[in-house]
């Protein structure tokens, strides 16, 4: 059966495309009729189901793409939460969009501009200024020298250390990215089957040899990398806490893996890039959907698929809606997640046992809950004040709180493995209000706050109204100790914790992931 699901090439903390999936912004249904036959359908609207059916299209095969909520995109969508307020409600920065994908689908004609940061990461500091200085900050951008001057703050030798840390993830990064565009490895297929699927699989292997290839020596290094804790890595090159705890914060949902994904980020033709998208990471969306029905595509929202039509050869042949209504097909792929896709969508008698339980050991935990802000004033940070309500260039960046020591990190996560909501989160607020007018009211904001770590049972109990309120206050409470007055600004906010981001969007866990990255399972096709 060729049940193909596929998961975020780039997400709001971005990943790559093992699978796809993605998220929107408002978007009306196309004013096309429901055919009853397609070549190919696409489950769920999301970024990356988008791209795929784009290309699909492109192909020649007359495709439909069926989303199940009001508004396209999945995860990278834009909402007006509060009247006025435009919000990238999930995920909230744009990299790892692949050139060719930007350039094949014109997505700049198409609508698509994005903002670039720099400098990108601010880390102030919890603490009494010295001499009536303000307390120390860090910021770190695309200016070698500056970051080296900002990192000596604190420690000379990690100053100097740091050229030496980024040529060493680049130059991992580069031998990686032969993979970013081929399809995955089908290595179990090399063994068995007919020689020629023995064959076509053993074609899958050659980016791992390029990358095997271009990594060389470095094959352990890369291996600890995708394995090893974040504090052991980032322990044996420097020695400052806050620049330890900002680059951490990157890879803290599992090994320094997830940093790497971010040192591979593109936009622009600029190497590890990160922007904010103008409307929104909808306007993502909303590009590639422009561009999918400029091919043809029929893209539908409201459209619940209820489950794959699999026929006795064992083949998807469909799929039925929520409604009943069947929709017929040589090819289904599904923009969800592997979970949803095969356990919730495809019938159990259709997959082997062998399969399904490779599914049931995809671990999708998510330590995040995400709170989307609406402010009349802009933060003022005391350890770097702005004059007049005027943004600074940290304004722009992921603005790391609660980042002072690896130690406050630890203890976070720890309270989070026990079920409990950590005391003082790791928060990473963004502004894209700042560079982005298109957002807000004149004067007011749009603030994005990924906090860690939340569990996705408290104790062992459901989340209730009281426990969001509750996190968000002490959420709030922490920002306020950076940025006096930031309470009284907020006018509005959105609170989403593990259980809401799966139940609204999709996202099994919670996970922006879609799955754990150092997770070995792939289930691109099922035949």
């Amino acid at each position: 059966m060729a049940a193909a699901t596929m998961a975020a090439a780039w997400t709001n903390r971005g990943r790559r495309a093992v699978i796809f999936l993605g998220t929107v912004t408002r978007c009306a249904s196309s004013h096309t009729a429901l055919k009853s036959q397609y070549d190919a359908l696409v489950i769920g609207g999301g970024h990356n189901g988008l791209v795929a059916a784009a290309y699909l299209q492109k192909g020649g095969l007359r495709t439909a793409v069926l989303e199940r909520r009001h508004v396209l995109g999945g995860a990278a969508v834009s909402e007006e939460i509060f009247p006025g307020f435009q919000f990238s409600r999930c995920s909230y920065l744009l990299s790892l969009l692949r050139p060719h994908i930007y350039a094949d689908l014109e997505l700049k004609k198409h609508g698509l501009k994005v903002y670039m940061r720099d400098p990108h990461a601010f880390t102030p500091m919890l603490e009494e200024g010295m001499k009536g200085a303000p307390p120390r900050s860090l910021t770190l951008g695309s200016d070698l020298a500056m970051n080296q001057m900002e990192i000596g703050k604190f420690s000379q030798k990690d100053a100097k250390a740091y050229a030496d840390f980024e040529a060493y993830l680049q130059k991992l990064a580069g031998a990686i990215h032969p993979l970013l565009d081929g399809p995955p490895a089908d290595v179990p297929g090399v063994t068995a089957g007919s020689l020629r699927k023995r064959l076509a699989a053993a074609k899958t292997l050659m980016p791992l040899v390029k990358c095997g290839l271009k990594l060389g020596a470095n094959i352990p290094a890369f291996y600890e990398l995708i394995t090893a804790p974040a504090t052991k890595i980032l322990n044996r090159w420097f020695e400052s806490e806050p620049l330890k705890a900002t680059l951490a914060t990157d890879a803290l949902i599992g090994a320094m893996y997830v940093l790497l994904h971010h040192v591979m980020g593109e936009l622009e033709k600029e190497k590890g890039a990160w922007g904010y998208v103008e409307g929104g990471m909808g306007g993502v969306s909303q590009a590639i959907a422009s561009s999918a029905r400029s091919y043809g595509v029929d893209i539908f929202t409201e459209k619940d698929v209820g489950q794959v039509l699999v026929g006795s050869d064992g083949a998807a042949k469909g799929v039925v809606l929520m409604d009943g209504t069947e929709i017929h097909s040589k090819v289904v792929l599904s923009n969800a997640t592997p979970y949803v896709t095969f356990k919730n969508l495809t019938p159990k008698a259709a997959l082997s046992p062998e399969f399904i339980k490779a599914i049931d050991q995809i671990d999708y935990t998510s330590p995040v809950t995400k709170i989307n802000v609406a402010v009349d004033k802009l933060p003022n940070f005391l350890a770097s004040p702005t004059p007049d309500d005027k943004p600074g260039p940290h304004h722009q960046c992921s603005i790391h709180l609660n980042c002072e020591n690896m130690e406050i990190l630890e203890t976070a996560y720890s309270e989070a493995l026990n079920g409990r909501p950590s005391t003082r989160p790791m928060l990473e607020m963004t502004i894209p209000s700042v560079l982005d007018p298109t957002l807000a009211p004149p004067g007011c904001h749009v603030v994005s706050l990924f906090t860690q770590f939340t569990p996705y049972h408290i104790e062992g109990r459901e989340w209730t109204d009281q426990d969001r309120e509750a996190f968000a206050d002490n959420v709030y409470d922490w920002v306020e100790q950076y940025a006096p007055g930031f309470k009284k600004s907020v006018v509005g906010r959105d609170i989403l914790t593990p259980p809401d981001l799966e139940r609204i969007f999709g996202l099994t866990g919670g996970t922006l992931l879609r799955v754990d990255p150092t997770s070995a399972f792939d289930a691109q096709e099922v035949d």
